[in-house]
């Protein structure tokens, strides 16, 4: 074959590869159940590690004394996760098969790393929760569930660890899913799935298990390759919150006006009828550009620049929407949110809010309630809020900002509040 044929092909494939939909997703589930071993698994059987990774992680083992290679070695990264055989911080892999692309979160499972996992799975499509047959439902798979809840994650998969340590029981494994299903229904799942699995030995992870042949249901590489996940981007509600205003005021381009930034939700196409925030004025979509293109429609996701009929002053902060169907315009709203920071929340302080492209400031005027995540409750009467807490607070900002509820858009219904002292991020939010 000649090289020019070569480098075509090369061409075709790296296309290929940049077309393929990537799903991102996040691991949970309590101490000892086997996150980091299951991803290891995964990468393991799916071929996605290199030789030398392979002989690292084979040689710890040895001095560990381990009979076998202890896969888990791949993802706990940090020395103490190591030592102590647990994983502490967020460690992020990459890996693809010829179906898909994929980034895990691999997040720890000790409560005192709860705003661990927000931050891995804020940005999930799917959950795997571990739980380990043993055991069965703990405090931390209810934990673990609540806030896949919490967070609108589309998909959650409930991978029922350690089959080979209960003798492969499909007993044991229809006990435990029963009682997930009531979980399930309680918090309102919107899609649940159920695996039965030995990360260890890599029954029905990669291949499906000779030991579980009254298990009729799909492996977990083959579940992640195929779920189907464009239908859970937002495509009815345009939101397009401006980050910059191109201006080249250049020969060519002497009346050029941009608005660049990142889709959040909806499809945007010329013609469009737009109304314009914060001044609620209305335009019409001129153009969309795309390097040097014009696009027949941008979708969810796309970075772009809109160029509007009319000449409007906007800057950083705005928003384009459709017309009929804004967002919620206003400076006082509720939030479920997690705090991050080692100093408790101080009702008298001012903290920066962080909103899409928007910047500004903003006080906590209320404790609602704290959530127990344990058991669900509602606890009234406990105001202090402290690291890893969880509660529902009412905010108010110093002016407007446009926003839809978290359970409508996960972009547009996210913020992130930061102290305005040290620059500390010490909390994340979900308005409601």
């Amino acid at each position: 074959m000649s090289t020019l044929a070569n480098e075509q092909m090369s061409i075709m494939d790296s296309k290929a590869y940049l077309d393929m939909s990537l799903l991102r997703f996040t691991t949970a589930g309590s101490v000892d159940d086997g996150k980091s071993t299951l991803i290891g698994r995964l990468l393991y059987d799916s071929k996605s590690i290199f030789e030398d990774q392979l002989s690292a992680i084979e040689e710890t083992s040895k001095r560990k004394g381990q009979e076998e290679v202890d896969l888990s070695l791949l993802t706990d990264g940090l020395r103490a996760e190591r030592e102590q055989g647990i994983t502490i911080d967020v460690a992020y892999r990459y890996f693809a098969t010829p179906k898909r692309k994929f980034i895990i979160a691999d997040t720890p499972g000790h409560i005192q790393y709860t705003r661990n996992m927000v931050t891995g799975a804020s940005t999930a499509n799917l959950a795997i929760i571990l739980v380990d047959a043993r055991n069965g439902v703990l405090e931390q798979t209810l934990r673990h569930t609540y806030i896949a809840h919490l967070l609108n994650i589309p998909h959650v998969v409930f991978c029922i660890n350690k089959m080979d340590l209960m003798g492969y029981s499909q007993e044991t494994y229809e006990t435990i899913k029963k009682e997930l299903e009531q979980l399930v229904v309680k918090l309102q799942l919107r899609d649940a799935r159920f695996i039965p699995i030995s990360a260890k030995y890599g029954d029905n992870v990669v291949d499906r298990s000779e030991h579980m042949d009254w298990y009729q249901g799909t492996t977990l590489l083959h579940l992640l390759e195929t779920i189907e996940i464009n239908q859970d981007l937002n495509m009815a509600d345009g939101r397009f919150p401006v980050q910059y205003v191109i201006r080249p005021q250049q020969k060519d381009h002497h009346d050029y006006r941009g608005y660049a930034g990142r889709i959040a939700s909806g499809v945007f196409k010329p013609g469009d009828k737009v109304k314009v925030l914060p001044w609620e004025l209305a335009s019409e979509i001129k153009a969309i550009d795309f390097y040097g293109e014009e696009l027949d429609e941008a979708l969810p996701s796309q970075s772009v620049t809109v160029r509007l009929t009319n000449e409007i002053e906007l800057s950083r902060g705005g928003m384009i929407v459709h017309q009929g169907n804004e967002p919620t315009i206003s400076n006082t709203f509720s939030a479920d949110v997690c705090w991050f920071n080692e100093k408790s929340l101080d009702l008298s302080k001012k903290y920066i809010l962080r909103h899409t492209t928007n910047e500004l400031k903003c006080v906590i005027k209320g404790i609602n309630f704290k959530t127990n995540i344990n058991t669900y409750e509602k606890d009234l009467d406990d105001k202090q809020i402290k690291m890893n807490d969880i509660a529902n607070l009412s905010l108010m900002t110093a002016k407007p900002i446009f926003y839809d509820s978290y359970r409508k858009n996960r972009t547009t219904g996210s913020i992130i509040l930061v102290d305005e002292g040290t620059n500390e991020t010490v909390a994340a939010g979900m308005i409601n």
